[in-house]
Formats: structure tokens, sequence, C-alpha cells
């Protein structure tokens, strides 16, 4: 209780919830950001906070993610229905953007809908075989574009909800 209180009590706190948010697949930084803004924070920690915790895992990803679907297939075989359609995923994800390889793999990152991210871009760049260090500069653009375009809308956002609540 103590722990949850000092989340979202203190600054520093709300910018590490903001960062743990931000690291959950499918959520990111699309819904760090919000939450970092709605805890409390000013966009310029939200921002920064959001875009970290979205950014830790993907080079772990981008290395190891292969390894670990090998070894979720060895000693747990009744989670290969799950590996199955993450790597079915990466791949139908990894064709899209394939053929501009880098600049599509930014622009895959950027675009802030569901299905999309850091988390599903670090997950194609591993099973296109690009390198981390080619594939991580692309990863970081994507996520500091789409990071621009959520700060932007959570801006909007809370203006158009302050102006219907005023009404």
């Amino acid at each position: 209780m103590e722990l949850f209180q000092w989340l979202t009590a203190a600054t520093t706190g709300k910018c590490i919830f903001t960062m743990l948010v931000s690291m959950l697949p499918v959520i990111e930084l699309r819904g760090g950001i919000p939450f970092g803004v709605a805890l409390g924070l000013p966009y310029y920690l939200a921002f920064p906070a959001a875009v970290a915790g979205n950014l830790l895992p993907t080079p772990f990803i981008i290395v190891y993610i292969r390894r670990v679907f090998e070894l979720l297939r060895k000693y747990f075989p009744r989670l290969n229905f799950l590996v199955d359609r993450l790597e079915k995923k990466a791949h139908l994800k990894g064709k899209k953007m394939q053929k501009y390889q880098y600049v599509g793999l930014w622009l895959f990152v950027a675009i802030p809908l569901p299905g999309t991210g850091a988390w599903t871009g670090s997950l194609a760049a591993a099973f296109l075989g690009m390198r981390l260090k080619k594939a991580m500069p692309a990863v970081v653009l994507g996520v500091l574009t789409a990071g621009g375009i959520m700060l932007a809308l959570t801006h909007v956002g809370i203006n158009l909800f302050a102006g219907a609540v005023a009404v």
C-alpha cells in the first residue's frame, strides 16, 4: 500500500509508474503518456518517462526473442499456440516493412495505432534478421515520433475535455 501511495503521490514515483505502464506490450507509450499526465505529471516529465519505459525492453526483444521462443517451445510445449501466433504476427508485420527496411521500421513504430509500436516493431526486426545497431535507431526514432503524436493528442484531448466540462 505504501508503494502504491508513493507511485501515485511523489513525482519520482509517478515517473517510475509511467515508465512501468509504458513498458507493457499493447499499452506502450500510447497509453503511458496520457497515464502520466492523468497522474499529474507535467508533459515535460511524462514524455521522457514514457519514452524511456517504452524503449527499455526493445533491445532485449531484438536480440533475445528468437531464443526465448525456442526455450518456450522446448520447455513449455503447451504455449506453442501463443509462440506460433506471435511469430505469425511478426512475419506479417515484417512483410510490410521489409521493402523499406529501417525507414519502414521507423514508420511502423511511429504510427500510434494498436498492433504497431516498439514491441511489435522489435519483434518484426528480430525475425527479419535486422542487427541491433541498425534496428535500434529506427525504433528510437519511431518511439520519439509516436511520443510527439501522443503528446499532442493528449494535450488536445485534455483541452477538449476541459472545454466540454466547463460548458
